[in-house]
């Protein structure tokens, strides 16, 4: 199958598009049809090795973790899925190798829910990271309460647009801090817009002179520093980004996939709660240019690289599972 792959670590430029290995459908996994797989700030970390630490590359990687497609074959234990269900997935591994940005990617279904219905392939496939990242935080490590005050940090960016739609349903009053050019996108997701920069602590009191109830870095380093600042009395503060935050007493945070989550962002999507802003899509071949496009910081919501289906090819061939062998971990 085709696909984009790296055998070394490095810019955009080790990118390449090609013949990959056809993935193998585990027993609880299910073969997806690619139709779109969404690019994450995460994918050029991982490709210029600085998650090294924690994962594992088992050259060539095959990146991408988002994906939204067609069910097109189910593992031998699977029940949760049919042939030809439409799908969503944040398809993360411990470790890299078998990513999304193919023609085809074997999920756990541990990793899967079903597309919303209203929300095209382009649009699905950027929900799973950056929507679990939201929920997460605002729900399980925030625990944002109706009537408090929430800080967003990058609140026109992926995971910063759907954390503002969160939080808004849950109640929340939300300040989120974006770019001018962004302030006008900020409102329309319920958000009250502060520009980034200096006096930006001054800025933030004039809306909340006690303090945020609750603080949600996307950015780190001096953000971070001042998003501590504007806690109110018993504020929380969680970063997704920045492992320092621990020193002025708050949590770091990594998405976990989770069916049930994931699920739930679906329906939140297919009521109006949440939607998801695509920037810019890209073809596969061009997957280089948007994760170069990613890297410099400055898009409103969503990149995403589309799999053009017009020319159908044969599926990949897999191999039946041997009932002796079991999965380690």
């Amino acid at each position: 199958m085709k696909g984009i792959s790296y055998s070394r670590y490095g810019g955009p430029e080790v990118l390449a598009y090609g013949e990959v290995r056809d993935p193998t459908v585990g027993v609880d996994s299910v073969l997806v049809k690619v139709r779109a797989a969404a690019v994450n700030p995460v994918d050029w970390h991982c490709r210029e090795g600085h998650l090294d630490r924690v994962l594992d590359p088992v050259f060539p990687v095959v990146p991408g973790w988002d994906v939204s497609g067609v069910v097109v074959q189910l593992g031998v234990s699977v029940t949760e899925f049919a042939v030809g269900d439409e799908v969503i997935g944040y398809v993360r591994e411990d470790f890299l190798s078998r990513g999304t940005f193919a023609e085809y990617v074997a999920a756990p279904v541990r990793t899967l829910a079903r597309k919303p219905r209203n929300l095209s392939f382009e649009e699905a496939a950027g929900l799973p990271l950056t929507g679990l990242t939201a929920y997460q935080v605002l729900v399980k490590a925030l625990q944002v309460k109706r009537g408090e005050t929430v800080l967003v940090h990058a609140a026109a960016g992926g995971v910063g647009s759907i954390a503002v739609q969160l939080a808004r349903h849950f109640g929340a009053r939300v300040i989120g801090t974006a770019s001018p050019a962004n302030h006008d996108f900020v409102r329309s997701l319920g958000g009250e817009p502060v520009a980034y920069g200096e006096g930006l602590a001054e800025r933030v009191r004039g809306l909340a002179p006690e303090g945020v109830d609750a603080a949600f870095d996307t950015i780190g380093g001096e953000t971070l520093t001042v998003s501590a600042n504007l806690l109110a009395p018993e504020g929380r503060l969680v970063s997704i980004v920045d492992g320092e935050v621990v020193a002025y007493g708050g949590r770091y945070y990594w998405v976990r996939p989770d069916a049930e989550d994931l699920q739930r962002l679906s329906e939140l999507a297919e009521q109006g709660v949440v939607s998801v802003h695509v920037s810019q899509t890209f073809p596969l071949e061009r997957a280089a240019e948007a994760q170069r496009l990613s890297q410099e910081g400055r898009t409103r919501g969503k990149i995403v690289v589309t799999v053009d289906w017009e020319t159908e090819t044969e599926e990949p061939q897999t191999e039946e599972p041997q009932t002796e062998e079991t999965e380690k971990g």
